[in-house]
């Protein structure tokens, strides 16, 4: 049975700014430490995945359910705590920079090895770093700026040389961009390195059965073994929240993912369960294919649509929504709206990066009479098969036939919809975004010509200067403005359309600890183990 849907943002130059009523303020609650109490060593957490990982390769892939097991098995040059601050994870510092930019040092460990022996040093890190570069379905390549050489000083210091200025390198190194691939198995398995991908972990990989689960186990080569207590994780793809939530309740799984709105105040009062929560740097929004027409990285070409080829028309999807009364009904309040890609806790927000569009479903109508388009206008949008996405779409669809849509929802699995927004065979489609500290990674793989995530395949070579100038800079407050002109750009002629914004919720048995969920989104259980007694 198909479903109607809709959904949308935007703003003109002379919409008038209405304000975004807040969620109610909700603790910060981002790890459950071991603190001390008495571990069982061993055993195989169960942890329950919301949908299908891509594939496990550092250098292609765009999933957060990739990430979830990436971070037990790839760990990344820097890390980000519980607070959102860098910190050094296979480096042993933060990078020192050269006074004009140019040159980036950093120090990396040495004396220990990948998962299959290889030693871990400088010249692996170079290997990895040019992989992302030069591999031509690369997606890590913009992440890294105009990098003209790297170079490996001594086994425990590689220097990257820019051909002008990059301040966001740190906070790409804390992300994929920063896992660093067995020079061995890179050589070994090339483009496939994704189908059993060796990097430095605690864990390593070991098994997937598409669709169903991905096991990796304790690896012996790890230089911190000692802090690792389980014998395995098995990741077992759950994509209905409901079954997440009842595994959870039965202990068939120990950990399980985005949580439901619909199901964390229950389980909030349930003995035995408890419950992560954090802010979300990301965004959940719309994409409009206005140019990805031979696939994602490919000069745009026209599409001769008006939603496509008309902002006004844009504009009038956007202004049929009322974000507030989409956060509350759907998603109990536990979410808050969202207008940009940058969260307003980020120092970069700036009054530019969170004004927002008023729902006004009469004014969108006027523009699409202006835009000379017969209503109700169809259009066909692609979302992820989860129940929570579906009630979205049912609930977004009221609105835009109010503004004068009429658009059909088309239900897709997960990887499947990552694969074809990469191909551009799409008119709209729901996705969101993670989110990351630093803006440019928030932007830049979005919106600029031709970059790795570019998906709706938009081009303007303004919004290209300002994202380029923003990462020349260090300068927080310069940068923030640049970000700011960059959103007031968007929101006037919308390849993206920003929605809301998730709290990242994750749901835990009690008789398991050293578990976190940090801003990034991800799910760390690298330190996590069994306790030897259940809480009370």
């Amino acid at each position: 049975m198909s479903l109607g849907v809709l959904l949308a943002i935007g703003l003109t130059g002379c919409i008038p700014v209405q304000p975004v009523e807040p969620a109610p303020p909700r603790p910060d609650v981002p790890a459950v430490p071991i603190d001390g109490r008495p571990v069982r060593e061993g055993g195989d957490l169960v942890m329950a995945l919301s949908a299908e990982p891509d594939r496990l390769d550092p250098t292609t892939s765009s999933s957060l359910y990739t990430r979830y097991v990436m971070n037990t098995i790839c760990e990344k040059l820097y890390d980000i705590d519980a607070e959102g601050e860098l910190v050094p994870q296979l480096a042993t510092a933060l990078p020192t920079v050269s006074a004009d930019g140019l040159t980036v040092t950093i120090p990396v460990r040495t004396g220990i090895s990948f998962g299959d022996g290889t030693p871990f040093d400088a010249a692996a890190v170079a290997t990895t770093l040019q992989r992302h570069l030069t591999l031509e379905t690369s997606a890590r390549k913009s992440e890294l700026g105009p990098i003209s050489s790297i170079e490996v000083a001594d086994p425990a210091t590689v220097v990257v040389r820019y051909e002008q200025p990059f301040a966001p390198l740190t906070a790409s190194l804390a992300d994929r961009a920063g896992m660093i691939m067995s020079p061995a198995a890179i050589a070994e398995l090339g483009a496939d390195f994704g189908e059993s991908p060796v990097c430095v972990g605690p864990f390593r990989f070991t098994e997937r059965v598409p669709q169903t689960s991905i096991n990796v186990e304790r690896d012996p080569n790890y230089y911190d073994a000692d802090q690792v207590h389980l014998d395995s994780i098995t990741y077992r793809i759950m994509t209905d929240a409901n079954i997440r939530a009842a595994n959870l309740r039965s202990g068939d799984v120990q950990v399980a993912d985005s949580i439901s709105p619909q199901d964390v105040d229950a389980l909030q009062q349930e003995r035995g369960i408890g419950v992560l929560q954090i802010g979300s740097l990301g965004y959940q929004g719309v994409t409009f294919n206005l140019g990805n027409v031979n696939g994602v990285g490919e000069p745009p070409e026209p599409i001769d649509t008006p939603i496509a080829s008309d902002p006004r028309v844009r504009q009038a999807f956007a202004l049929s929504v009322d974000r507030t009364t989409l956060v509350n009904s759907v998603f109990n309040n536990w979410f808050e709206p969202a207008c940009s890609p940058i969260s307003p806790d980020s120092p970069y927000s700036t009054p530019a990066s969170e004004a927002c569009q008023p729902h006004d479903p009469a004014r969108a109508r006027q523009l699409l009479a202006e835009a000379g388009v017969a209503t109700p206008y169809p259009v066909t949008m692609l979302v992820s098969n989860n129940p929570d996405t579906l009630r979205l779409a049912q609930a977004l669809q009221a609105s835009v036939r109010d503004g004068g849509f009429e658009v059909t929802i088309q239900p897709v699995e997960y990887s499947t919809l990552l694969d074809t927004q990469d191909r551009g065979d799409f008119e709209i489609l729901q996705l969101g975004w993670s989110g990351r500290i630093d803006p440019h990674s928030n932007m830049s793989t979005f919106l600029s010509t031709g970059a790795g995530n570019n998906v709706a395949g938009y081009s303007n070579p303004e919004v290209d200067r300002l994202l380029r100038e923003a990462t020349q800079v260090n300068d927080q407050a310069v940068r923030a403005d640049l970000y700011g002109q960059v959103v007031e750009i968007i929101q006037r002629e919308l390849p993206i359309l920003y929605l809301y914004r998730q709290r990242n919720l994750t749901a835990y048995t009690t008789d398991v600890a050293g578990i976190a969920t940090y801003a990034d989104g991800v799910v760390r259980l690298g330190r996590a183990a069994f306790l030897a007694e259940e809480e009370d």
